[in-house]
């Protein structure tokens, strides 16, 4: 272990000259203009596991946040309406900067070391793929940059942030083993080197956790062992939400309770989402993916439309992947034997 925390910062010295800072912790500093007076949220997986912390933002749109992560890791900072605001890679040692308008989903940028800078910079360049809701073309754009750019760890940060399409995941395995394994820390791969092939199936994961934010506003770190799951991925409004809750709800009778069932909204945070689900049954508990490095589980699955369904059994091997309710309640009851 302390061999890769060595790598990981002599790799980090090697993309470009890091700011002076606390070198036991990695600092953000933020000047967000319409953002006075409110707070922001800032996510990432550090040494102890989920950290979820809110920064105050005093009147001038200025706030500090510390953070410890011995490795590099993936930072989500969002507004108070859990909208992403920006995502960074940080370890202990960075002092970063973010500035720009946060009443604007990504409308914030970055500065403070080279990596950021240049990831940054791609955002910039390719700006119009990223607003493209079909991410063909930012996908083939980030496959020509890791192909060309073997050996920055920018390779790896887009490829493992930025990417979308991981259904086939021997693609994906190909491009991540082009880059060199010197920029390339198991920090930032570890969602999807974590997540071992089963046997029956070789084109989706066998996903082990889930990192989604709950109803209310705090984070969870969902088990997806030890029991058959069932995951109902929607957009708002869902077609037909009534009869698929209907649906499910028999499933849960069903099985006896076998089954868990998470309903996960992925896309952002809005009253509306509220009033959808508050006839819903209120065992159950609610989720949303907001974008950024929290939901690369999610990615993982190659999601081509919504609503989507995905099953796993007790090993957390994805069993069922795909658009039919049917077919997936299906997979839930056999996987459990009722």
């Amino acid at each position: 272990m302390r061999n890769n925390i060595l790598l990981a910062m002599l790799t980090l010295l090697a993309v470009g000259p890091l700011a002076s800072c606390n070198g036991n912790k990695f600092k953000i500093e933020g000047e967000l203009e319409n953002a006075g007076g409110i707070a922001v949220r800032v996510v990432f997986h550090g040494d102890s596991g989920v950290v979820n912390e809110w920064a105050d933002v005093d009147k001038k749109g200025n706030f500090e946040f510390q953070g410890e992560s011995a490795q590099p890791t993936l930072v989500s900072v969002l507004n108070q309406n859990n909208e992403p605001l920006i995502t960074l890679v940080a370890v202990n040692g960075d002092c970063l900067k973010i500035f720009g308008d946060a009443s604007i989903a990504m409308g914030v940028k970055a500065k403070g070391n080279r990596l950021n800078e240049d990831w940054q910079l791609f955002r910039d360049e390719h700006a119009a793929f990223y607003a493209d809701p079909n991410p063909s073309r930012l996908d083939a754009a980030i496959e020509k940059y890791v192909k060309e750019n073997p050996a920055d760890m920018l390779s790896t940060v887009l490829l493992m942030a930025d990417y979308s399409t991981y259904a086939d995941r021997d693609k994906v395995k190909k491009l991540l083993d082009g880059i060199d394994p010197k920029v390339r820390p198991e920090t930032l791969t570890e969602a999807f080197l974590g997540n071992p092939m089963g046997s029956k199936n070789h084109s989706v994961p066998r996903l082990m956790t889930l990192t989604l934010c709950r109803h209310g506003g705090e984070w969870d770190e969902i088990t997806l062992t030890g029991q058959v799951t069932l995951l109902n991925l929607w957009a708002n409004p869902q077609t037909d939400r009534e009869n698929t809750i209907t649906s499910l709800e028999a499933l849960a009778g069903a099985t006896g309770g076998d089954v868990k069932i998470i309903d996960v909204l992925t896309e952002s945070d809005s009253i509306r989402w509220s009033k959808t689900i508050a006839g819903d049954p209120t065992t159950w508990r609610h989720y949303w993916a907001p974008s950024g490095p929290m939901e690369q589980g999610l990615q993982l699955l190659g999601i081509s439309i919504l609503p989507w369904y995905a099953v796993t059994d007790a090993s957390g091997l994805v069993v069922y992947n795909g658009s039919s309710l049917d077919k997936a309640i299906a997979a839930a009851r056999q996987q459990s034997g009722k």
